[in-house]
């Protein structure tokens, strides 16, 4: 089974997530921190190959889930991680929006 480096894992990841709906709105200037955001969504979810900083944290207060891809792994392993990001999403921006009492109806 052919292993993707993390740099590989990176790029699609993204491209998974944008065929689920999610567009990038913003990544760092190395290029190894993007965010995503569904249409007309406030929440990101941020896809990375390292966990948060504390300024990545005061400048994207709306991702509200990461997917952190710091080994070498499989499509499938990626596929599965992406898949646990997006239900890890689904769930944290349904609990916040239930508290702001703003949402699908």
């Amino acid at each position: 089974m052919k292993r993707i480096t993390p740099a590989e894992a990176l790029v699609r990841a993204v491209e998974l997530l944008a065929a689920q709906g999610f567009a990038v709105v913003a990544r760092n200037t190395r290029g190894d921190s993007i965010y995503l955001k569904p249409e007309a969504c406030p929440f990101a979810l941020r896809v990375s190959n390292h966990a948060r900083t504390p300024k990545q944290r005061k400048n994207h207060p709306d991702a509200i889930t990461s997917l952190v891809l710091r080994d070498p792994t499989s499509e499938v392993a990626l596929a599965e991680a992406v898949a646990m990001a997006v239900r890890n999403f689904a769930g944290e921006r349904a609990k916040r929006e239930r508290l702001l009492g703003v949402g699908a109806d």
